[in-house]
């Protein structure tokens, strides 16, 4: 069997650290190693992760990465993992005791280099048009069968073959410290090497909404932020044509949803967050220069 690391990058949340941890524990398919990237400059997770030394099935590494940002925890885990496959848990899920052995099954058997699994966010601390509209920012399940897929996902809930890519030096773009989309930038690039992916459906993970999340304001950044993705890589890629199309989409997209929005909320909760998510995507992909980008990684979070 080949050797497996669980990788979790964290930032100030001891208690949600646990709660993942404990679940990689339970796993029936135990992990070789387990590997925690402390991204708090003040190393806040080390105390946690010595008292759970004892309980762990494997190797419970501490990594301390306190240069800020999210590529740079990332690649302080790659960097101390000793096994070639490693799975990413976020530090805000927990998995179910079959998991793990369901995401290696099923890559294993597709032959991919990268496969994901799905996420369901859970979002206990918010009423309902925001719980809905949170669900629908952080839940991740496209409905595919079980095996290759033609495009990637994020990084959480994934599992990474260095057997079968070619990874890049450092394997996380540390320009994407602080805005996130470290995992895009990765697996667009090992798309175009001919890596293959492939999708574990019933290796899902839970997400966990905190209360700090659970703000209007945090989810209308949140899509803000997806809404300007496509009209920053046309822009970072000179494609001034397809940019000009990003915009217009996105004014049609705001100025539709915005007339649909007081019969979506007549509708009910999930098509009120469905416009809302929707808007403010559009507004995303008109107000698509850096300096209007959210930030929430790195310096930004320890700010927060």
């Amino acid at each position: 069997m080949t050797r497996l690391a669980v990788l979790i990058p964290t930032f100030r949340r001891p208690d949600s650290l646990e709660r993942a941890l404990r679940s990689v524990f339970a796993q029936t398919r135990k992990a070789d190693e387990i590997i925690v990237a402390d991204n708090d400059p003040g190393g806040s997770a080390r105390e946690r992760v010595a008292a759970l030394q004892a309980d762990s099935p494997c190797p419970l590494i501490y990594v301390h990465a306190p240069s800020p940002g999210v590529s740079n925890a990332r690649n302080a885990g790659f960097a101390a993992a000793n096994a070639p496959r490693i799975v990413q848990l976020d530090d805000d899920e927990s998995a179910p005791p079959h998991w793990l052995g369901a995401l290696e099954a099923l890559h294993e058997a597709s032959g991919a280099g990268v496969t994901f699994g799905p996420v369901q966010a859970l979002a206990a601390h918010a009423g309902p048009v925001l719980a809905a509209w949170l669900t629908r920012l952080y839940s991740r399940d496209p409905g595919h069968a079980g095996g290759l897929i033609a495009k990637p996902y994020g990084c959480g809930n994934s599992l990474i073959d260095r057997d079968r890519c070619a990874l890049p030096s450092p394997v996380f773009d540390p320009a994407a410290n602080e805005m996130g989309g470290e995992d895009d930038i990765l697996f667009a690039a090992l798309g175009a090497q001919g890596v293959r992916f492939a999708w574990a459906p019933g290796a899902e993970v839970i997400e966990h909404v905190e209360a700090s999340r659970a703000t209007l304001a945090h989810a209308a950044r949140r899509s803000f932020a997806y809404g300007q993705g496509p009209s920053q890589t046309a822009l970072k890629s000179r494609r001034y044509g397809q940019l000009a199309a990003w915009v217009a989409i996105g004014a049609v997209q705001a100025v539709g949803f915005a007339l649909a929005l007081p019969a979506a909320a007549i509708a009910g909760p999930a098509m009120a967050a469905a416009c809302l998510n929707r808007l403010v995507q559009g507004v995303g992909k008109m107000v698509f220069i850096d300096a209007a980008a959210p930030r929430f990684y790195g310096v930004a979070a320890r700010q927060a």
